[in-house]
C-alpha cells in the first residue's frame, strides 16, 4: 500500500509514467469509465476547497467509482474533538482510498500512519500540495513538451504558498531549471526552501517587481495572497494587491510564455488576461482531473 504525501514520493520515472497514463485517459476517457467500479474515495476536507475536492470526486466518478466525505471540519466529528488518527481509522472501514486536506502541517503524514487505505495529501497547511504539483507538471509538459532548461517565475505569496514549495521541489529534479522568485519582502520564499535550491545547484533570482521578470520567463506561476494564512487583517490588506497581472504586463512577455495559477484567484490576474491565449489556468484545472484519475488508479493498483 502506498500513499502520496509529497511530490517526492514519486520518482521521476514514476511521475513520467503517471503523466503518460493521464494522457491516455484524456485521449480516450470512455475506455477507463468503469475501471473503478465498486470503489469509493473519501474526500476529507477540513478546509474549504472547490477545485481540489471536486476534482477528486469527478475523477473517481469518471472512473466508475463513488464518493463520500465532508467539505468542512464543522460537518465532521472533528467539531466534537475527534483526532485525525481516529477519523482515518473509521474511514478505512468504509472507503478504498482517501484524499485529505487539513490546515495543520504534517496532518496527512499522521493520517497515513494510521490508515489501512492509501492516503493522498490534498494540502496540509502551508506545507505540501502534491496533487496540485502533479497538475502543474502535467500542464507544463503538455504545453511545453519538457521541463529541462525552463525559466519559471513564481509570483505572490511564496512564504505560505504550499503549491509553490511543492512545485519547486519537483522541478529541482530536472536539468537547468531557473527560478525567478517574485514577492514582497514579507512573503519571500522561506530560507529552508532557498537552501534546497542552492543545494541542488539550480539558478535563482529574487525580485520584487514583476515587470522585471516578464521578458525572461517561459512560465509565470501566479499565486494569491492567502488571507487564511495571516495572523492579522491589516497585513493581509496591505499585501493582497501587491501584484496584479494585467495586459500591459503581459505585453512585456514572450509570445510563447504561459501563465499558470493554482486557483482560486482573487484579483491578482485581471479578467482581461483570460482572453490571452497564453493564459492556461483554466486548462490547468482540467489536466488536474486527469492526473488525479491516473493517481487513483496507481494507488489502487489498477493497470492503465
Amino acid at each position: 500500500m502506498r500513499h502520496l504525501l509529497t511530490p517526492l514520493d514519486l520518482s521521476v520515472e514514476e511521475l513520467e509514467t503517471l503523466m503518460d497514463n493521464a494522457e491516455k485517459i484524456k485521449a480516450d476517457p470512455e475506455r477507463y469509465a468503469h475501471v473503478c467500479d465498486g470503489k469509493i474515495i473519501a474526500t476529507l476536507f477540513y478546509e474549504p476547497s472547490t477545485r481540489t475536492r471536486l476534482s477528486f470526486e469527478a475523477a473517481m466518478l469518471r472512473l466508475g467509482g463513488k464518493t463520500m466525505g465532508f467539505a468542512t471540519a464543522d460537518s465532521s466529528s472533528a467539531a466534537k474533538g475527534e483526532s485525525v488518527a481516529d477519523t482515518i481509522r473509521i474511514i478505512s472501514c468504509f472507503a478504498d482510498i482517501a484524499a485529505m486536506r487539513h490546515p495543520k502541517e504534517g496532518s496527512a503524514t499522521v493520517a497515513a500512519k494510521h490508515a489501512r487505505i492509501p492516503v493522498i495529501n490534498a494540502g496540509d497547511g502551508g506545507h505540501q500540495h502534491p496533487t496540485q504539483t502533479l497538475t502543474d507538471m502535467m500542464t507544463i509538459r503538455a504545453l511545453k513538451g519538457h521541463f529541462d532548461g525552463m525559466t519559471i517565475g513564481l509570483c505572490g505569496d511564496l512564504k505560505f504558498g504550499r503549491t509553490v514549495h511543492s512545485l519547486i521541489r519537483a522541478l529541482l529534479r530536472y536539468r537547468d531549471v531557473r527560478f525567478m522568485l517574485i514577492s514582497p519582502d514579507e512573503l519571500k520564499l522561506p530560507d529552508y526552501m532557498i537552501d534546497e535550491i542552492k543545494k541542488s545547484g539550480a539558478e535563482f533570482e529574487e525580485l520584487t517587481k514583476l515587470e522585471d521578470a516578464m521578458p525572461n520567463l517561459d512560465i509565470l506561476y501566479m499565486t494569491r495572497v492567502q488571507r487564511e494564512r495571516f495572523f492579522n487583517e491589516e497585513d493581509y490588506v496591505r499585501l493582497k494587491d501587491y501584484y496584479i497581472l494585467d495586459m500591459p504586463k503581459m505585453e512585456l512577455a514572450r509570445d510563447d510564455m504561459i501563465v499558470l495559477h493554482p486557483l482560486p484567484r482573487v484579483n491578482e490576474i485581471a479578467v482581461e488576461v483570460d482572453e490571452d491565449p497564453r493564459a492556461k489556468y483554466f486548462e490547468q484545472v482540467q489536466y488536474g482531473m486527469y492526473i488525479r484519475m491516473a493517481l487513483i488508479c496507481m494507488l489502487l493498483d489498477i493497470r492503465i
